[in-house]
């Protein structure tokens, strides 16, 4: 039965839906177009909208999905055709919850379906919508319509500003091969913990009710408890026609009136007399709640690349093959501010975009992507630079090992002792005991999130130990670095922590390694996907079972496309310390010289730079006025010059 939403409903709002869910969009700041570009909206550049990537155009617009890697992948879509076939999965290039041109990021997502094919698909039979997850059927391998044929999707959530109680907005997009003809699609959204175990081709982790969470209403229509919400889009061969919002509920409670939002006119479960089902819901007041469309020929299809059922590659989307839509959650009475008065929670933890048949809510499910989770911030954990303590006098850093942004770090012992503050991702602590980490997502929120607990204890049997690090280097191979060291006495290390920085003075950690092994000596690598156009810097900190720690000589890896030579001064504004990075098309000889405003040469130092790139360490004394300084690097063939500031030592 076609799909149609609430009477009174469209008696309001039928001239808007008419007129403006065809019509591009800028919601949230977020270009709802059917494209994937920054800083482009509605087939022209215009620098400020966000969106999925970004392609070089200029603006302060920036792009939601991490693009790591891509460069790389395809690359290996072209040499190695074979990884064509394999799905590809990007998260947020931004921390959850993160404020970027003033929106509150919530989540975002990019996943690469297999496709032609593939056991991610529903069998041939009756799996359909309202069923349970339990009962749904996969086969080991079977291919599909192309009209069916989930090629990539995404989706973004985010507020339209700043704070907890601005507009929730959801972004999904979708492409499939086929680009004639009607399409349809839902987007079903689960509170439990549902997986896809492809051994065995069925899901788990479902719902406890008929494989769902249901919705609970107390008898004035208030939200008592969250379940699973399913969003149908249907595309036709012009245009999207029509996007309907559905929960799972106890088919009794459409007797209740609900004080989030209005029930729609349908309902429908595993069978005609299903008790739990799926209600279409609508929202309290009329006025503009979702958009979408479809895109026109020629759309950029990513930096990713787009790879077709048949498993050739194209760089644009034709025309209707990619499709993207918009639904305004706080309107609709999903978001949990509206719900349940907590902007907190998480209006559901897993994902599941499926394609139909056809647009029947009930019509044979086709294909599917997921599930996967969304809105899961990484729950803290928490560790100690060193497990224990050796004598009375000393000091330990706890630290949580992954943590989150925006979240908020508080700091508890019943029997230890905290120096300083106990609010933030890392403490100083002085005593032996038991310390507890409680996380909030948002200092706003209030409400515990998650906790780690970390025991120290005092370790009578502490001996002099003796880590050395014999080698230490960095080779950039396509858009990842190796990054390999070799140390000495590695039976006495304990750990060791990757550090990477842009400008050579603020290093982050990346990774962190525990020491393996009895042996004298001990051999690592880790690999990492820094930016491919600029330089990066790396050291090594060592940490030995007593504490002690050392750092390594600095590393720096040039971009990947840069001239044959060149230089650059890191920091600029400098300080007391400053160094030269020289570029080099081989091993040559190098002349630095320092001169300030005037011309005077106030250094000048010969030294050997090895084909490749170098660091050069300069100091810049105490009785060296601050001012603008030229810094010249002459090679036995080129010359490069910089400007350099001098801020006061």
């Amino acid at each position: 039965m076609k799909k149609v939403l609430h009477t009174a409903f469209l008696i309001g709002v039928a001239g808007w839906l008419q007129a403006q869910i065809t019509t591009p969009a800028l919601v949230a700041n977020f270009g709802v177009d059917a494209d994937m570009r920054s800083n482009y909206y509605n087939g022209f550049l215009s620098a400020g909208n966000d969106d999925w990537f970004g392609n070089g155009d200029p603006g302060p617009g920036t792009f939601i999905i991490d693009t790591t890697g891509a460069t790389y992948i395809r690359h290996l879509y072209i040499t190695q055709p074979g990884t064509r076939s394999s799905p590809l999965f990007r998260g947020m290039r931004y921390p959850q919850f993160s404020v970027v041109n003033g929106m509150m990021l919530i989540d975002g997502i990019f996943i690469r379906d297999h496709h032609g094919d593939d056991s991610t698909v529903f069998a041939s039979g009756s799996n359909k919508n309202g069923m349970s997850p339990e009962d749904w059927s996969c086969p080991v391998s079977q291919g599909i319509p192309d009209k069916n044929d989930i090629l990539d999707m995404a989706m973004h959530v985010r507020r339209a500003g700043p704070n907890s109680n601005d507009p929730l907005w959801m972004f999904g997009a979708l492409s499939l091969d086929n680009t004639t003809g009607n399409r349809y699609f839902d987007f079903e959204m689960y509170q439990t913990d549902i997986v896809y175990d492809r051994p065995s081709l069925s899901f788990t982790g479902y719902g406890p009710d008929y494989g769902h969470t249901t919705w609970e209403f107390d008898l004035a229509g208030n939200v008592t408890k969250v379940g699973d919400i399913i969003f149908t889009a249907e595309y036709s061969s012009s245009s999207l026609s029509s996007i309907v919002a559905r929960i799972w509920i106890n088919k009794a409670d459409l007797l209740k009136t609900p004080v989030a939002f209005d029930w729609g006119s349908e309902f429908d479960g595993a069978n005609a007399g299903a008790t739990h089902g799926y209600a279409s819901i609508v929202p309290k007041t009329p006025g503009d709640f979702y958009t979408g469309l479809q895109c026109s020929n020629n759309t950029w299809g990513g930096p990713f690349g787009i790879v077709l059922q048949d498993n050739s590659l194209a760089t644009n989307y034709s025309a209707r093959q990619l499709m993207e839509f918009s639904v305004n959650l706080s309107k609709l009475g999903l978001d949990p501010l509206v719900n349940v008065g907590d902007p907190c929670q998480m209006p559901f933890r897993r994902i599941l975009v499926k394609s139909r048949a056809s647009t029947s809510f009930t019509a044979e499910l086709k294909d599917f992507v997921g599930p996967f989770d969304f809105f899961r911030a990484p729950a803290a954990g928490a560790s100690s630079d060193v497990p224990y303590f050796c004598g009375t006098s000393e000091i330990r850093t706890i630290s949580v090992d992954n943590p989150h942004i925006t979240s908020l770090y508080t700091w508890t012992t019943p029997d230890g002792n905290i120096m300083g503050s106990n609010v933030g991702p890392e403490i100083q602590v002085n005593m032996p005991g038991t310390y507890i980490v409680s996380q909030e997502l948002m200092d706003s929120c209030g409400s515990t999130y998650a906790t780690d607990t970390v025991l120290l204890l005092q370790n009578p049997a502490c001996i002099v130990l003796n880590t050395e690090l014999l080698s230490f280097s960095a080779k950039r191979i396509h858009d990842q670095v190796s990054l390999d060291w070799i140390v000495e006495g590695n039976d006495d290390a304990l750990y060791f922590v990757m550090e990477r920085s842009a400008d050579n003075v603020n290093y982050q950690p990346i990774n962190k390694q525990f020491a393996t092994g009895e042996t004298e000596m001990g051999s690592y690598s880790y690999t990492d996907n820094p930016d491919a156009g600029k330089n990066v810097f790396y050291r090594l900190k060592l940490v030995d079972r007593n504490g002690n720690s050392k750092y390594s000589k600095v590393v720096v890896v040039s971009p990947t496309h840069l001239p044959a030579s060149q230089i650059q001064v890191f920091p600029n504004p400098a300080g007391s310390h400053y160094s030269i990075v020289i570029t080099s098309s081989k091993q040559q000889q190098a002349v630095i010289m320092v001169a300030d405003i005037s011309g005077r040469v106030v250094e000048n130092m010969v030294t050997t730079v090895p084909k490749g790139t170098s660091l050069v360490k300069l100091v810049n004394p105490d009785s060296r006025p601050p001012g603008t300084y030229l810094v010249r690097v002459n090679l036995e063939e080129e010359t490069f010059s910089r400007k350099m500031i001098l801020l006061k030592n």
